[in-house]
């Protein structure tokens, strides 16, 4: 097991372009490669988040691998998030349900 050092940035880029399936992880790395990715994304504005866990666990899919099933949920509601943003639609949270 290695250890990478705390100020070394990560990143993953996913791609979404067959909806018949599952995203794809088309290009991940750390320090250089992790720069150059979010660049090329700030370049072609495209939105980025940071979420340390979903990144880590993405970190671990293969490259040209679609994501497992494990994270679907995960990257739906990012997916969800980014539909809201693009759309300029208000994200809501949902409201609790009442049990009577």
């Amino acid at each position: 097991m290695t250890t990478r050092p705390p100020d070394r940035r990560s990143a993953v880029a996913l791609s979404y372009a067959d909806k018949s399936s599952a995203p794809t992880v088309v290009a991940k790395g750390y320090g250089v490669v992790a720069e150059s990715i979010l660049r090329c994304a700030h370049e072609h504005g495209l939105y980025v988040h940071e979420s340390p866990e979903l990144l880590n666990l993405l970190m671990h899919v293969d490259l040209d691998e679609q994501i497992p099933p494990q994270l679907y949920v995960a990257v739906a509601e990012l997916l969800a998030w980014l539909y809201h943003l693009e759309a300029e639609v208000p994200v809501q949270t949902p409201r609790p349900v009442s049990r009577k």
